[in-house]
Order: C-alpha cells, then sequence, then structure tokens
C-alpha cells in the first residue's frame, strides 16, 4: 500500500493558522485534500496533527471530510509521522506532504512516487539536489522501513523536527532518487508562508476553479500574476 501522510498543524509560527484560512469558500488544507485525492498512485491518504487543544478544529474539520487523523507530538514531527504511517499501515511507501500547498500537483505526487517504487529507491522527491519546481509542489516518497529507521536513530532536532533529513543526509546508507522539472521555474512561490502567499492562491482559486475545478500547473503559469508579489 501507498499510503500518503498530509502534516498539518494550526500553530505555524509564520502565518498562524494558515491551513484553517478560507480560499473560495473552504479551508485552505480543504482545498489541498480536494487536489490530493485525484492522485492515481495514492492508496490512502491521512492527516498528522498534533494533540495540542488548538488543533482540535483542524481535527474535526479533517474528519468531517472522511479523512483518518492521527494527532501526536508537535515539536517530535518524525516521531508523529511515523506512528501516522504505523496507525494507518501497513504501507510500503510513505508520501510525506504539508498542508500549506494547495495548488499542489497530483500529477507529480504520481511521478514521484513512480521514481521512488520504480527505481527502487529508498527515498526520492523533487527538491534535491537542486529545485526545479515552484515552492508549494514538494513530495517527498519513501520506504516505511527507511522512515522506520529514522525514527528510531535520528537524534539531530533538525532531522525530528523536519522528517526526512536523517535520510537524504545519508546518500552513503539509502538510494535517493529525484524528479526534475522539464520547464525549471524555482524562483516561484506557490506555497502560503505569509500574507501575500495567500493572497495569491486565492486569486489562483477565484481566477481559475470555477471554470476547472482540476486546473493544473500550466494554467497557473499562464495567469498575468503567476508569482505572489
Amino acid at each position: 500500500m501507498i499510503l500518503g501522510i498530509l502534516q498539518a498543524r494550526i500553530s505555524s509560527t509564520r502565518l498562524p493558522g494558515k491551513v484553517m484560512a478560507p480560499v473560495l469558500g473552504e479551508p485552505m488544507i480543504g482545498r489541498q485534500v480536494e487536489r490530493l485525492r485525484r492522485a492515481r498512485r495514492l492508496d490512502a491518504l491521512v492527516v498528522a496533527t498534533s494533540d495540542r487543544p488548538d488543533d482540535d478544529p483542524l481535527a474535526a474539520y479533517c474528519e468531517g471530510l472522511g479523512l483518518p487523523v492521527y494527532r501526536g507530538s508537535l515539536p517530535d514531527v518524525l516521531d508523529r509521522f511515523h506512528h501516522a504511517a504505523l496507525a494507518f499501515g501497513p504501507a510500503s511507501t510513505i508520501v510525506r506532504m504539508t498542508a500549506d500547498c494547495p495548488l499542489t500537483d497530483w500529477t507529480l505526487v504520481d511521478r514521484v512516487i513512480e521514481t521512488q517504487v520504480g527505481g527502487g529507491f529508498d527515498y526520492a522527491n523533487n527538491t534535491d539536489p537542486e529545485r526545479t519546481f515552484p515552492h508549494g509542489l514538494d513530495v517527498e516518497a519513501m520506504r516505511a522501513g527507511a522512515l522506520a529507521e529514522a525514527w528510531r536513530e535520528a537524534a539531530d532536532p533538525y532531522e525530528r523536527e523536519h522528517v526526512t533529513p536523517f535520510l537524504y543526509r545519508r546518500p552513503e546508507r539509502y538510494r535517493l532518487g529525484s524528479v526534475v522539472s522539464d520547464r525549471p521555474a524555482p524562483e516561484l512561490r506557490w506555497t502560503v508562508d505569509t500574507p501575500q502567499d495567500l493572497e495569491f492562491v486565492r486569486y489562483v482559486y477565484q481566477t481559475l476553479y470555477p471554470s476547472d475545478p482540476a486546473f493544473g500547473p500550466d494554467a497557473i503559469r499562464a495567469l498575468p500574476r503567476n508569482s505572489s508579489a
């Protein structure tokens, strides 16, 4: 089974509450889930959030969408992520995504999964060793066994907070794969970290979604404002 885990929390330091910010009448995370559910290679999608009370509304909303939710440590994201994988597995491949990317490209999710599984890689992504995709289209796929090793062995606080550095920092130990864009645009920001980012995402949805709910990256690129100010 290929399990997608969407990391989410209310207490973002740069833009608190952003995952629940309305985008065309729905919380931002709901818009992202709608897009991720189009991915063909994901067998299941779950949300991993914290066990803090301020994440109660987020968990309730996701459960209302029919999404399983795992709640765990806020600071030790690797622990939370690993136990989410255990709770909703067993899975052979775990796919990591974050809930501040409502313009996510589900076809790219499929490509990264196909690279990791088809290439026999322990870990694959589309940002390393060089970013070629816009910020906000990041995807990581890894063997469940590799994730478990990271959970058992990682001691560096950075590796606990960011889940996957234990893997990609050790190319001598793990087979690493990557997906590269044939239209590089690493300067574009399609993620949400600031009010300006959120304004851009709302503009994209207001412009494209009513006529084409399945709009893709090419349609976003073609907009007059194809990056946030």
